[in-house]
């Protein structure tokens, strides 16, 4: 059996685990302890990280299919394995002796929030470090956490990380999805970061390895991943429609949904939509790692294609959940059934920054042989 198939198998065997104890999540708002202990066992925190450190250094498309499994069985969980994923690609770009320190055992797990006006001054070794994030998915079982500032002194966008234990946490995650992701906020007010602690994130002049992986930036990485978490909310939509009992008729119908014209038309165009997403999303990345393979870097054709494939899957999946609820009809409002929380969790996905129908816009400017407005 190969890596790819499994590392895939042992998502599908996290099922009995997850499905047991996904209604905690919600109540919660951060998974359960058990189902962490699962996937740092399982390795579902080492996919991206370097070899170096104990990694696995997986192809982007296996990683892909990696979260769409969990997402299929539910997407808080992949939410969080593809975040800490991300975040553990800067061991790539940190010394050695660092990127072990941090990501070298099995409780090496980083969580971030996205970059904002934020304060870093210079001193002597290091930097000051103050400021607020939210955002920090998987925040619950990191032992480490970042804030990305653009310094006063450099101009530059750097990234500083620190121990969990030196920051305050402050539970924000009341969301109508995702709930169990514990994507909560922390601060830091005059935290001392050495200069060791201190990465260019993603830039090809200080990658510590050759490994083709590192040619994707932790964003392209991202995108992929939560690409694959649409895509399994999706995926477990198709499944649990189509487990419906055989004999359910819709109020007023004359006859069974499943013998319904329009009902038999939407699940086969959903069907439709689910796989072609999926395998423009698998070929994007191919290609891409293809290319990498002979030019040894990314090209921007292959972002711009990243990006398109990524966005595209999460808003075709998003239209998959939305149809096949409302074909469910009354039932689906209810919690006890297995429609309304990929329903929340689709739409939160949606909102994020990943699914946002802004691209469209940058990968027509790009196609257009324009200058993009927004970063990609």
């Amino acid at each position: 059996m190969t890596q790819l198939h499994e590392q895939v198998q042992r998502a599908h065997d996290l099922r009995p685990l997850i499905e047991k104890e996904a209604d905690q999540f919600n109540e919660r708002r951060e998974l359960t302890p058990n189902v962490v202990a699962a996937l740092k066992s399982g390795g579902f925190f080492r996919m991206l990280k370097p070899k170096e450190v104990g990694g696995m250094e997986l192809h982007p498309k296996t990683f892909a299919m990696v979260t769409e499994t969990i997402s299929s069985i539910d997407a808080s969980t992949a939410w969080v394995v593809c975040q800490s994923n991300g975040c553990s690609t800067s061991a790539a770009y940190l010394p050695p002796a660092v990127a072990q320190e941090m990501f070298g055992t099995v409780d090496g797990i980083l969580a971030w929030g996205p970059p904002g006006p934020f304060e870093a001054i210079p001193v002597e070794g290091g930097y000051r470090v103050t400021g607020t994030w939210r955002f920090a998915s998987g925040s619950q079982n990191a032992t480490w956490l970042g804030a990305h500032i653009r310094t006063a002194d450099t101009k530059e966008l750097l990234t500083f990380l620190f121990p969990r234990s030196s920051t305050t946490m402050t539970d924000i995650w009341n969301t109508i999805g995702l709930r169990g992701t514990a994507s909560n906020q922390y601060s830091v007010d005059n935290l001392f970061v050495p200069m060791s602690h201190v990465m260019h994130r993603d830039h090809p002049k200080y990658r510590q390895t050759d490994s083709l992986l590192y040619r994707f930036t932790s964003g392209q990485l991202y995108s992929i991943g939560f690409g694959g978490v649409g895509l399994g909310i999706a995926k477990g939509m198709i499944d649990a429609f189509l487990s419906l009992p055989t004999a359910k008729v819709a109020r007023g119908a004359s006859k069974p949904m499943r013998e319904n014209n329009v009902v038999q038309s939407q699940l086969a165009q959903c069907v439709a939509r689910h796989r072609s997403a999926r395998l423009n999303l698998h070929t994007t990345v191919d290609e891409a790692w293809e290319h990498i393979e002979q030019t040894g870097e990314m090209t921007e054709n292959d972002r711009m294609m990243i990006r398109l494939a990524s966005t595209w899957a999460i808003q075709q999946a998003r239209e998959v959940v939305n149809t096949l609820y409302h074909a469910v009809g009354s039932i689906a409002v209810f919690e006890d059934h297995p429609y309304e929380r990929r329903l929340r969790d689709m739409h939160t996905v949606a909102q994020q920054a990943q699914g946002r129908q802004l691209h469209y816009e940058t990968v027509g400017q790009l196609l257009f042989g324009l200058k993009p407005e927004n970063q990609f």
